[in-house]
């Protein structure tokens, strides 16, 4: 599974706040029954384009990562949950609602398991090669 949200928070002091982002991906796998197998890796990035300076970090997990980026002037975030195990996606999207105050989110979820054959459908939209 893949959940991606892409939100805008009303607190960017949450935004910039490195110590928040770490303790967050410190303790946030376990709450969704993931094994964190490395600390939080948590960086502040200021770039050629001012508006764009935030903070992103990145904790590996046993089934495989959860990185969150932020945008501080913009009061934008962007989060991914990847794994190769399910978990509660609803729960998840409600709990980065709630941690990160997102008054206003877009959410994603993609099906990553890999079928032999090309499904029937293809709700997802992925295109197939061989």
């Amino acid at each position: 599974m893949h959940l991606i949200i892409d939100g805008y928070s009303d607190d960017q002091e949450i935004l910039r706040d490195e110590g928040f982002l770490r303790r967050w991906l410190e303790s946030y796998p376990a709450k969704i029954g993931m094994t964190r197998i490395s600390p939080p890796y948590v960086l502040r990035y200021a770039g050629p384009v001012l508006e764009d300076w935030g903070i992103s970090g990145v904790v590996f997990i046993a089934e495989s990562h959860i990185g969150i980026h932020t945008f501080v002037e913009r009061n934008y975030v962007n989060i991914d949950v990847f794994s190769c195990k399910d978990f509660d996606s609803e729960r998840a999207i409600a709990d980065f609602q709630e941690g990160f105050r997102l008054v206003k989110l877009r959410t994603c979820l993609i099906d990553r398991d890999w079928l032999q054959a090309e499904p029937a459908t293809n709700p997802q939209g992925f295109v197939y090669y061989e």
